[in-house]
């Protein structure tokens, strides 16, 4: 039976693309080795940029692709392994053990896209930390040229205490 699991939330609203990156930086700075972090949201909602920001932030300083065909791709940074995975194309459960997702997050960090694939093994209360992000399109602004992005971030476990030091 899965223990208790501490749980915060907070909300963002990131005005740019810059924003966004930015606070991907400050998650890498807090990122450890067997936790998740698991990005929901819309196509276009920003969940690529984020991941690209946090991974620019732990070092990499080559090209950074999107993970949308290749399912996974691999970092070994200075700080830490960190495995960027899209999930978009995941059809059946037995895709996801053939990535070998547990054995990466046994030596490194995962950054999720489309997290509700990913099923109950990788649960918040399975894992050291989980922190769920759902990125949304702010359509509230009548500026045509905004982009502002509302993040809800979640922490369970480490990230609970983590994400209180992140909304500061």
């Amino acid at each position: 039976m899965p223990g208790l699991v501490d749980v915060e939330t907070a909300e963002f609203v990131m005005a740019d693309e810059a924003a966004t990156q930015a606070l991907g930086a400050r998650l890498a700075a807090l990122l450890e080795p067997g936790e998740i972090i698991a990005l929901a949201g819309d196509l276009g909602a920003g969940k690529s940029t984020l991941a690209r920001g946090l991974i620019r932030a732990l070092g990499v300083t080559g090209e950074i692709p999107s993970p949308t065909f290749t399912l996974i791709q691999q970092y070994d940074t200075p700080y830490l392994m960190v495995a960027h995975v899209d999930l978009y194309r995941i059809e059946d459960d037995s895709e996801i053990e053939e990535l070998g997702l547990e054995d990466a997050l046994d030596y490194g960090a995962l950054v999720v896209e489309w997290p509700a694939r990913l099923g109950r093994a990788f649960d918040a209360s399975r894992v050291k930390g989980r922190l769920d992000i759902v990125l949304t399109l702010d359509d509230a602004d009548a500026d045509p040229t905004s982009e502002k992005r509302k993040l809800t971030m979640t922490g369970h476990g480490a990230w609970a205490a983590k994400l209180k030091r992140v909304a500061h």
